[in-house]
């Protein structure tokens, strides 16, 4: 047998928010009826350095997918070495006899499938007329947020708000453009657009609030997804208190989602007040929206499901174009 070699490159030719949809929902009704496995994600902070490598192992039964992904995030990396701050690599292993089939470049995979979760989050819990969104944040992981929601809900008008350089938001708001045709309207304030928002999207790196739970109208949906530690948040204690949540899954935003382990650990909300996870709702155990009054939020720290059931999806595609590189391991 022999290894395919996936670069970011390679991977870009062809990779599609609708093919990363279609393989996050199965892996996570997979999770959701048993038929996968996935441990915990392992973290390991170097000392003295200012960063952290994750490791995300998963196996999906019925994509036959196995493997395990390395995520290194390190803030200072862009001003000190001129590096990416987030990098990822994926190893993809033939469940049958545990071989190395495919090495894949995880950095762009990783952007992508997890704009994917928040529009398979946004297909079953945002109202069918949702048109307007507003994404908090204008970096990579903005960008495919955007693509995730509106493949899920096609939009009309998008605000943006983010600290970034107005050269940066300027950019984004070209590529958004450029990409789905939708208009984008930088905001120096969010507070007034917030409220005509069908959609909000929360994808900074904030370590608090950014939100005031009071903004929202009724019946928003909101796709949290910048926060994934303990100890930040970019949701206010009133907004996880209004909303319907539904969680990617349970166990992982008990250990990592301090939008809700802070007012949790306060005493001012319970993990009882979590409707499900998002492959319950795919299974129609669990409604993601119950009226469309309903304020609905989703909340995402990332699993390994999403990173090994794309990589399939990936590398099975790419064995079928013949695109990437087969060495002998």
């Amino acid at each position: 047998m022999k290894t395919r070699l996936l670069t970011r490159a390679d991977i870009q030719k062809f990779l599609t928010m609708s093919l990363c949809m279609d393989a996050v929902e199965k892996a996570f009704a997979d999770l959701a009826s048993g038929g996968a496995v996935m441990p915990q994600r392992t973290p390991i902070r170097p000392e003295g350095q200012n960063g952290v490598a994750l490791f995300m192992p998963a196996h999906i039964k019925s994509l036959g997918a196995l493997g395990a992904k390395v995520v290194t995030v390190y803030p200072d990396n862009m001003n000190k070495h001129k590096l990416p701050v987030t990098m990822g690599t994926i190893i993809l292993l033939d469940e049958s006899t545990g071989f190395p089939i495919a090495i894949l470049e995880g950095g762009f995979l990783t952007a992508m499938r997890t704009g994917a979760v928040s529009g398979v989050a946004t297909k079953y819990m945002a109202r069918k007329n949702s048109k307007t969104a507003m994404i908090f944040g204008t970096g990579v992981q903005a960008f495919t947020q955007v693509l995730g929601v509106h493949e899920a809900r096609p939009l009309d008008k998008i605000y943006a708000f983010s600290i970034d350089p107005p050269e940066r938001q300027k950019e984004f708001a070209g590529k958004i453009v450029d990409k789905i045709g939708v208009p984008v309207e930088q905001v120096a304030d969010p507070k007034g657009k917030v409220p005509l928002s069908d959609i909000v999207i929360l994808a900074s790196s904030a370590h608090e609030p950014i939100v005031d739970g009071n903004w929202f109208k009724p019946g928003t949906h909101i796709n949290g997804i910048g926060s994934h530690a303990p100890a930040h948040r970019e949701l206010d204690t009133l907004t996880v208190q209004k909303s319907r949540i539904i969680c990617d899954f349970i166990d992982a935003c008990k250990a990592e989602a301090g939008d809700f382990i802070i007012p949790a650990q306060k005493g001012e909300w319970g993990w009882d007040k979590v409707a499900g996870s998002l492959g319950e709702v795919i299974l129609g155990k669990v409604k993601g929206r119950t009226g469309d009054g309903e304020i609905t939020l989703f909340k995402s720290v990332g699993l390994a499901i999403q990173d090994m059931s794309v990589a399939k999806a990936v590398y099975d595609e790419a064995s079928r174009k013949g695109i990437g590189t087969e060495f002998e391991f």
